[in-house]
């Protein structure tokens, strides 16, 4: 089993940082998993791809480097696992 070697804060929809709201990237080799824990998440990727509803169900995967924005849907929280290589999502 992958672990993550660092995890962010658990954000609700009044505290998550606009760094996140705002378009932005992983950095080279590291991949993010963005954990909803309760509500909905829209996962927008910059590739001009359809945006992603995340839910405690459906976690999203972001790749090194890909630009991506994500935004509330209503009452949620959320967190983000980092890891080194591909994880397992799901």
């Amino acid at each position: 089993m992958i672990a993550p070697y660092r995890s962010t804060a658990v954000f609700d929809e009044t505290t998550l940082p606009d760094a996140l709201r705002r378009e932005h990237r992983t950095k080279a080799g590291v991949w993010g998993v963005i954990r909803v824990l309760e509500g909905r998440l829209r996962l927008e990727r910059g590739d001009g791809g359809e945006a992603q509803v995340l839910t405690p169900e459906q976690p999203g995967l972001v790749l090194p480097e890909q630009a991506h924005r994500v935004e509330p849907m209503g009452r949620m929280r959320m967190q983000v696992d980092f890891y080194d290589r591909e994880p397992p999502v799901g």
